[in-house]
């Protein structure tokens, strides 16, 4: 395999030197290292995850260009470290708006089937195309790869923020970036058009709880002011607790003959008060949809 620089950005800090503890100086510039080699960058959008090891990287979501290409000067450069793999976790801009800061970089584009349908039919829907960078590596099921001492599984649950989210495991640092499976506090944007469905996505959360163990480190794509972009089975519990109160509350408002108005009128959801802010009307109406007959 031919192996390519990672990164043309140019930056003062290399991989060689990123991999030892100088974190401090990093994280100044939101980057927080994890486990092992893995971390997270968190700018504008969901939030990245990365691994950078001596045999290669690892990027998982691309946040926007301004964004990407920020998080690219702070990852550095390094021709022994080639970008190995980028990863989309789903179709959304906030996730894949900076992927074409590096076209001709990284080796494969990884994402699952139905996120590159989405994301070509969004970008035509937009009229974009041509900013777009897209998965040239797609699965239905699962996918790994080993770069360096890292084993990478990606896996696809089912339907649940769309019809194309995975969840990526570093499987040696145990680390998880389940991207917007998880909204951690937040109320969250649930993308009908893209194919979500709120019943399965808690039966995919359960499921995640059951794959992974208690020790699994998890990224999530977005978090309440707050609260932190990483967590562990509890929060992801909580989550689909929340989801099953969305789904039991509009589900009662509907059979006591409410509209879909008074539906949206309501400020909270009863069995989750933890989820506040705004963006509830969101999550109302994708609920009213999915229960119409």
């Amino acid at each position: 395999m031919k192996r390519r620089t990672f990164l043309q950005a140019g930056s003062a800090l290399s991989l060689g030197a990123m991999i030892l503890p100088a974190w401090p100086s990093l994280a100044v510039n939101n980057l927080q290292p994890l486990r092992r080699n893995t971390g997270i960058y968190t700018q504008r959008g969901g939030t990245i995850g990365w691994l950078a090891g001596p045999e290669g990287t690892v990027i998982i979501d691309t946040q926007f260009p301004e964004q990407a290409l920020s998080f690219s000067e702070r990852l550095g450069e390094q021709s022994q470290a080639p970008l190995r793999y980028l990863m989309n976790t789903h179709h959304h801009g906030d996730h894949t708006g900076g992927n074409s800061v590096f076209r001709g970089k990284a080796e494969k584009v990884v994402a699952h089937d139905n996120c590159l349908l989405n994301h070509r039919r969004q970008a035509t829907e937009r009229g974009n195309m041509e900013a777009q960078l897209f998965a040239d590596t797609t699965f239905s099921d699962s996918w790994s790869a080993q770069v360096g001492d890292e084993r990478i599984r990606a896996r696809y649950f089912g339907p649940a923020h769309t019809n194309g989210d995975i969840v990526v495991h570093f499987e040696e640092a145990n680390v998880a970036h389940v991207g917007d499976l998880m909204f951690n506090r937040r109320f969250p944007y649930i993308d009908r058009p893209g194919g979500a469905n709120i019943a399965s996505w808690i039966s995919v959360l359960q499921t995640i709880r059951q794959q992974y163990d208690k020790d699994t480190l998890f990224i999530f794509g977005h978090a309440a002011e707050g609260y932190a972009v990483t967590g562990n089975h509890a929060d992801l519990l909580a989550f689909e607790g929340y989801l099953s109160a969305l789904l039991d509350t509009v589900s009662a408002a509907i059979k006591a003959g409410k509209t879909k108005e008074q539906i949206l009128a309501l400020t909270s959801i009863p069995g989750a008060p933890e989820w506040t802010g705004e963006g509830i009307q969101r999550s109302l109406t994708a609920a009213w949809e999915e229960l119409q007959p």
